[in-house]
């Protein structure tokens, strides 16, 4: 991979970042970044991004929707060929995998 190729995927995983970090679990103030959702976030060499991401519960109300709208989102941003979100509880989600600054909002602090 050229050098080139290697910056713009660090600056393509900065702004896919940034955008994680203003999607937000309807039901909690506190974006799906920061609330320890996000497990994997992998741009490949060919630009496709793929996310393993997971839910607080396995029947969270927002199953069907989240990982729709980050899906669109990512694959919406300029650079993106493709993006795929897959949905894992393995481990499942924990108050523990949330950012300083979550369990700060939260009052878990």
């Amino acid at each position: 991979m050229a050098d080139t190729d290697i910056t713009n995927k660090m600056v393509l995983e900065k702004e896919i970042i940034n955008t994680l970090k203003n999607i937000f679990d309807p039901e909690i103030p506190v974006n799906v970044f920061d609330l320890g959702l996000i497990y994997e976030v992998d741009v490949q060499a060919d630009f496709h991004v793929h996310i393993i991401m997971t839910l607080t519960a396995p029947n969270c109300p927002v199953a069907e929707s989240l990982p729709v709208e980050i899906k669109e989102k990512i694959a919406a941003l300029p650079g993106v060929k493709s993006a795929e979100v897959e949905i894992s509880f393995n481990p499942p989600w924990d108050k523990d995998m949330m950012s300083e600054e979550a369990k700060l909002d939260l009052g878990f602090l």
